[in-house]
């Protein structure tokens, strides 16, 4: 089996403090993406360097403490491909990319809208952008996963409370059209969904009182699959027994060569 987590560490610091290298060495995954990593790579724990099994890759935001992405790799790249040609989202830290020959594996961090109108405004200007990327990602040809957090929650089973949520950024009518457009029409697929069909499998969870204890939580961390790689996924999983960030890992196993 071919493992992939994705994580949102909200901070790699802390979720190195909090145990999550330790869980991922355990869990012997062939690569793991990182968003929202928080740091510049000289101020990176121990432990996200301490990694001989991994090849790693990290894209910084230029502001300190904000956004990043990583990808961790047991396998050596053939190319690493650092942003998305958009300058102002490059700024950020919000993607980075691994070839592998005849797979490619990419770590995502969709801007949030929850500071603000503006910043929803950004958001949408990014999603509008990035559509074409997951185009021309899809007809090269290769066996791909865009793993991340994608700030939205795409179906009413992904969110705790589909009416109560209905307003608020990430479940908003125009995101939710721009991920059917990803998937119907730009034809990426849902690996968690291809096997994992149970309601309340949630990946984040607010900062509300016994949130996370009462399960109030919505699924905005996804592995987006082209359609070739579909029939290769076996399990599905969102890990909860420990809590390294305000979201959790998700794992999925694939049947590769």
């Amino acid at each position: 089996m071919f493992r992939v987590i994705t994580f949102n560490a909200n901070g790699i610091r802390a979720a190195a403090r909090k145990g999550f290298f330790r869980w991922m060495d355990a869990q012997r995954p062939d690569v793991v993406c990182m968003q929202e990593t928080k740091a510049q790579e000289h101020q990176l724990p121990p432990e996200a360097l301490d990694v001989p099994e991994y090849n790693y890759a990290f894209v910084d935001a230029r502001k300190k403490g904000y956004s990043g992405v990583a990808i961790y790799s047991r396998r050596k790249p053939t190319l690493v491909e650092r942003g998305l040609n958009m300058p102002d989202m490059d700024a950020e830290g919000r993607f980075v990319r691994m070839e592998f020959g005849d797979l490619s594996i990419a770590s995502l961090y969709v801007p949030s809208g929850t500071s603000g109108a503006a910043r929803q405004t950004v958001k949408y200007a990014f999603l509008d952008r990035f559509i074409a990327t997951l185009a021309a990602l899809k007809n090269r040809g290769v066996a791909t996963i865009v793993c991340g957090d994608y700030n939205i929650a795409h179906r009413d089973i992904d969110v705790f409370d589909p009416k109560a949520c209905a307003t608020t950024t990430g479940f908003l009518p125009d995101e939710r059209r721009w991920f059917d457009d990803v998937v119907d029409r730009v034809g990426w697929v849902d690996a968690f969904r291809v096997v994992n069909a149970e309601p309340k499998q949630f990946s984040w969870w607010s900062n509300w009182p016994n949130a996370f204890e009462r399960n109030l939580g919505w699924r905005i961390d996804y592995q987006l699959v082209t359609p070739d790689l579909a029939p290769r996924v076996r399990t599905a999983a969102i890990y909860r027994d420990e809590r390294f960030s305000d979201h959790a890992p998700v794992t999925i196993d694939y049947d590769l060569d």
